[in-house]
């Protein structure tokens, strides 16, 4: 980015609060202002598009956390913030206060979603996104890869550094899913990262799902997504096939 001298043309996110294992975690006023001096130089830029509190942090007030954000925001270093990991109840809070205060608002949420880890998002914080315009940015989309087929049986993650993560879709729950993302992706003639990815998109309260990819043919995969437009029946499916009640 240095090299190339097109900073005005990237959005940098990152975030602030859990153990880096060298200086501390949370979300207190020192924490924050030293995170955010290391991030700078680190990155080596003079601001943060978007600043993320990455974890809820009970015990720093919330006041205070915003507060330092409003001081990095006048000073120019800090041009957003968002949070991740947050309660809709903490969420909602944050966001009182921030319009007590005047201070800045979190203007985006990072939580995990996708066709699998479902319950959680849709319950309380979806309506509380849609209803506060935040943005929402999904992590784990594709359920650390379980989503996109590549792990079906416990053998699948005999060599993989996800084992960990996947092991807990291996279920009658999960073949369910993947069995349903299969017949979609054959109608619609492509693979099951599209549609799963496809389905986060469409999500009206998604702004934005990550995804993270490993070779070159994985990127050139997730990138097809976007152009991949569900009709209402293929949703409603995916929808009954992944929904926590069956």
């Amino acid at each position: 980015m240095k090299q190339r001298g097109h900073r005005d043309q990237v959005v940098i996110a990152t975030k602030v609060g859990n153990d880096m294992g060298v200086k501390g975690k949370g979300l207190s006023r020192k924490h924050i202002q030293q995170a955010v001096e290391d991030s700078l130089q680190r990155l080596q830029t003079d601001y943060i598009d978007l600043y993320q509190s990455h974890t809820d942090d009970e015990n720093t007030p919330l006041e205070e956390t915003l507060e330092t954000y409003t001081e990095l925001i006048r000073e120019g270093k800090v041009r957003a913030i968002g949070a991740s990991n947050y309660s809709a109840e903490r969420l909602r809070r944050a966001l009182q206060i921030s319009e007590q205060h005047g201070y800045p608002r979190y203007e985006s949420l990072q939580p995990l979603y996708n066709l699998y880890d479902r319950a959680d998002y849709e319950q309380d914080l979806e309506p509380l996104c849609i209803e506060q315009e935040i943005g929402v940015i999904s992590y784990f989309s594709l359920a650390s890869g379980f989503l996109s087929g590549k792990y079906r049986e416990e053998k699948d993650l005999s060599n993989s550094s996800r084992a960990g993560y996947v092991k807990k879709y291996l279920n009658a729950r999960g073949r369910r899913i993947l069995e349903a993302i299969d017949e979609v992706a054959k109608t619609y003639n492509t693979t099951p990262t599209q549609i799963s990815l496809s389905w986060l998109i469409q999500r009206p309260s998604i702004t934005a799902p990550i995804v993270s990819a490993t070779k070159l043919e994985q990127l050139n995969d997730i990138i097809k997504a976007v152009n991949i437009k569900l009709d209402q029946d293929a949703i409603n499916f995916l929808n009954q096939a992944s929904s926590s009640n069956n």
